[in-house]
């Protein structure tokens, strides 16, 4: 009896939240969650994902506008094998208020390495997502932002399952590369099920993909 009764309260746990899954793409695909309201005065912490390479220096120069004491502490994630980056992310935050220590860095390893098959790919980035869990709940951001590279797939997929479970109530926000003129990449496609808001730099990718919001050159 006890066996049958924990039997049932597994499957109606896995119903309810199967459902509430499905729901959140739902409300995701439609737009239901488009713009991110601040509920009180409280800095909201800022998860940036940062790719590699032009992506940094996109992610970077985009972020420059923002105000950021509303938007702190920052935690820039960025891939393990990621020297570069890692140090541009100093210079820039040393650059706005010489180094004040309201950030850190979160390092992941890489879900797909350049030329990588996407066949092998799907195994590193499961290795990736595993990796990630205990940071997604240790800082626990209210709000993601990302561009570019499949290294934020890991982040925005655990974003949305805290939401899922009810242990956050993020956004996630993914800005399409400059370098997107026809077609979203990869990583955007993946993200039109997860992101609350895609935005892209070229009017072509407003026509073909509804979802996205134009948003003009940032760059």
């Amino acid at each position: 009896m006890s066996g049958y009764i924990f039997a049932t309260a597994v499957t109606a746990i896995f119903i309810i939240f199967s459902t509430r899954f499905i729901y959140l793409v739902y409300e995701t695909i439609k737009n239901k969650r488009l713009t991110y309201e601040r509920r009180c005065q409280e800095p909201v912490k800022t998860m940036i994902v940062i790719g590699s390479g032009g992506h940094t220096a996109e992610m970077l120069k985009m972020i420059q506008g923002i105000d950021y004491n509303k938007y702190r502490p920052r935690i820039y994630a960025m891939a393990s094998n990621d020297i570069t980056s890692e140090m541009r992310i100093i210079s820039h935050e040393y650059a706005i208020d010489q180094d004040n220590g309201d950030y850190v860095v979160m390092k992941i390893p890489r879900s797909r390495n350049v030329g990588q098959s996407y066949l092998t790919s799907v195994l590193t980035t499961v290795y990736s997502i595993f990796l990630c869990i205990p940071q997604m709940l240790y800082y626990n951001p209210k709000l993601i932002l990302c561009n570019g590279p499949g290294t934020c797939i890991p982040i925005c997929l655990i974003a949305f399952l805290m939401r899922v479970f009810y242990l956050s109530e993020n956004k996630i926000i993914f800005i399409e590369s400059i370098c997107r003129v026809k077609t979203l990449s990869l990583t955007g496609y993946i993200l039109l099920f997860f992101a609350d808001v895609i935005y892209v730099q070229w009017p072509e990718l407003k026509n073909k993909y509804p979802r996205v919001v134009y948003i003009g050159n940032l760059i």
